[in-house]
This record gives C-alpha cells, sequence and structure tokens, in this order.
C-alpha cells in the first residue's frame, strides 16, 4: 500500500501556500489509491502551540482533507506528534555514531556565519559548513569541550546524490553538497533532518510531495537513509506561492491564515479551485471540492512555476 502524508509545523497558522501543499499531497496519494498520513512536526517544542495544532486540523478538515493515520484518528505507528517520538531519533544517532558518521561540533553562531539547521533547505541555509570540527583530534574536542556543549553533526559521504524528482525529473547533487549537517543541537534538540528521515520511514511513508524550498535538502536525507539502512520515499517538490517581495509566504505577508479566511467568509471549494488552477490541475479558476480532482490528478503536470499572491487575489477569494 502506497502511503503519503502532510506534515505541518504547529508554530504558525496554515496559510495558502501550506494549503497548496496539503492539497497536492493529499490528491497525489488518493489518486493512487493510498493512505494518508498526517503528522504534527511539533519536535520544537518552544515555537509549537497546541492550540494552532487544533486550527491546522480544523482547516484540513474544512478543506476537505481527511486523513487514514493521525491526530484523533491514531493507527499503527503513532505517536503522530514528532515530541512523542524522541526515543526514535535517539536510536537512530546511537546507529549513526556506532558507524563513524557523526562528531561533535563546537562552532558559535558567530562562528558559522548564521548557518543554521533548519527546515527549509541549503537555499536559505547559506554557505555551507566548512568542516571546522570534523578533524578536531580527540585533545582539541577535550579542551573545546570544558567551555561548551557540542551539537553533533552528520558527515556526509564522498557520493554525488542523483534522484528523480516526481515533479521536476532528474536532480543530481555534488558530493559533501551543503556541507556537514546538524542532527542533535547543543540543546538537545533533535534536527529536522534526522526527525523527518526517521518518521518518514517508520511510518511507511512511500511517496513524499513537499515545498521546493526542501528540494535541496533531500540529498541530505537520502545519506541519512542509506546510513541507517532504512529505505526512502519517492520525493515530489511543488513550486512554493511567493509573497509581494517575491519570498515564500511567511508571517510577515500579513494575515493570509486558512482559519482567518475562513472567519472572513470565505468557501473552501473556491480556495481549492484558485489551488488547482495557478498549480494547472485545472484551466480556470473555479469552485470545486478536492473529491473531485482526485481521478484526473497527476503530479508532472504540476505547474513548475512559482506563483506570487497578492492581496488582489486573496479578495478575489472572499465573498463580495
Amino acid at each position: 500500500m502506497r502511503r503519503g502524508r502532510f506534515a505541518p509545523t504547529p508554530s504558525g497558522d496554515m496559510h495558502l501556500g501550506n494549503a497548496k501543499i496539503a492539497l497536492l499531497s493529499w490528491l497525489q496519494i488518493r489518486s493512487i489509491g493510498g493512505q494518508f498520513i498526517l503528522r504534527i512536526e511539533d519536535i520544537d517544542i518552544q515555537r509549537s502551540r497546541p492550540e494552532i495544532t487544533e486550527r491546522i486540523i480544523g482547516d484540513l478538515k474544512w478543506l476537505g482533507l481527511d486523513w487514514d493515520e493521525g491526530p484523533e484518528i491514531g493507527g499503527t505507528y503513532g505517536s503522530y506528534w514528532q515530541s512523542e517520538r524522541l526515543a526514535l531519533y535517539h536510536d537512530a544517532l546511537v546507529k549513526l555514531q556506532a558507524k563513524h558518521r557523526l562528531y561533535p561540533c563546537y562552532c558559535s553562531r558567530a562562528e558559522l556565519l548564521g548557518v543554521a539547521d533548519a527546515p527549509h533547505g541549503l537555499a536559505s541555509e547559506g554557505t555551507a559548513y566548512a568542516g571546522t570540527c570534523r578533524f578536531l583530534s580527540e585533545a582539541e574536542r577535550k579542551e573545546k569541550a570544558k567551555s561548551k556543549t557540542p551539537s553533533l553533526r552528520f558527515a556526509l559521504g564522498e557520493s554525488a546524490i542523483s534522484f528523480e524528482d516526481g515533479i521536476f525529473g532528474p536532480q543530481s547533487f555534488p558530493p559533501g553538497s551543503g556541507g556537514d549537517f546538524i542532527v542533535r543541537r547543543a540543546d538537545d534538540m533533535y534536527s529536522y533532518q534526522l526527525a523527518v528521515t526517521v518518521d518518514d520511514a517508520l511510518m511507511g511513508i512511500t511517496d513524499v510531495l513537499r515545498g521546493a524550498d526542501l528540494l535541496d535538502s533531500t540529498p541530505r536525507q537520502l545519506q541519512l537513509y542509506q546510513a541507517l539502512e532504512l529505505t526512502p520515499p519517492t520525493f515530489a517538490h511543488a513550486p512554493l506561492l511567493l509573497g509581494e517581495d517575491g519570498h515564500r509566504l511567511a508571517k510577515r505577508h500579513g494575515d493570509l491564515g486558512i482559519s482567518a479566511l475562513r472567519t472572513a467568509g470565505a468557501k473552501p471549494e473556491a480556495i481549492v479551485g484558485w489551488i488547482a488552477y495557478i498549480c494547472g490541475i485545472i484551466s480556470k479558476p473555479e469552485t470545486v471540492r478536492a473529491s473531485e480532482l482526485v481521478s484526473s490528478f497527476s503530479p508532472q503536470h504540476v505547474s513548475h512555476q512559482p506563483f506570487i499572491l497578492t492581496q488582489q487575489i486573496i479578495r478575489q477569494l472572499l465573498p463580495t
């Protein structure tokens, strides 16, 4: 049985860009008769909010997107909250450590010049990590450990990584692309890269459709799959919705939350139809239910172009 998922982070309300990815991932797996899983990526406990999780669940239901496993339903592969899966990430680190694929990193934020292990792909992480701590001697590590608690980095392999993207086609990344990356921070928080790899593998996810901002995270995750001897899913990356400033949608672009649009009187069929139109699934904007798009959906037909969301478009989604 093919299995797909949508895995939102409950640190902010779901906006139209999130809804686009949710709809496409739901259509992809429903179009092949598979199971759809909802997983809440609340591993960053300080930023995650239970009330936001509740609103995300409500928004998905309102859009007509159901799930076979996840919150309110349960399932064989739970828990469906990352904050309750920490022991699994620890076990993965033990395996990686045994294979000598991890090393402590003592670099400060200033030394890294703003490079961070965030779930947004290399394009937003800046300069690749230079491997400063990778070849420290044991004596040097002991000396540095006296003044700083280290993070743990995964040592990338020396081979190029290639894969077939379900939307963008063949992809190839050179050896060491992006540099060695953090799998556990100095404050003991596990990284997105590690958690998403472990969760997708152990939940039996076979098909991942997500935003194009994560395209260049895929070679990192493929190396983790290989090192952990896990089976990777297929990947497809959909172009993002952008704000009028040309950057991907975020809180700075104003009140674009699905919950806010609902309150303002927007209809779910109007939002689903508009997303389907900008993705190239239907030929013109029209009101349509998500279930009506399943039979004709193919990820190969999804437009490759990002779309700029203007205030004028948002007004068109609201009743006159």
